[in-house]
């Protein structure tokens, strides 16, 4: 059943571009998936190091909890 499913969409010009597409539009929904959630996470380890700043614990010690670069985490230090 399936099989034949395959063979007849395959052999058909118009349903391989439907199936192209709507490929192309789960990849790009995958894509901006992955891309909010890690400006998610970038935002959360930025509010992270803003505590850890405010406590006193160190650039060092930051960086390895957060991932965020030292340019970063000194971006952070209140002025």
């Amino acid at each position: 059943m399936a099989g034949n499913l395959l063979m007849s969409i395959s052999q058909d010009e118009r349903e391989r571009a439907v199936f192209r597409s709507r490929r192309m539009y789960q990849s790009d929904m995958d894509s901006n998936m992955a891309t909010v959630r890690d400006r998610a996470i970038q935002e959360r380890n930025i509010e992270i190091a803003r505590k850890l700043l405010k406590i006193g614990d160190s650039v060092d010690k930051i960086i390895a909890v957060t991932d965020l670069t030292p340019d970063e985490v000194e971006s952070l230090r209140p002025h």
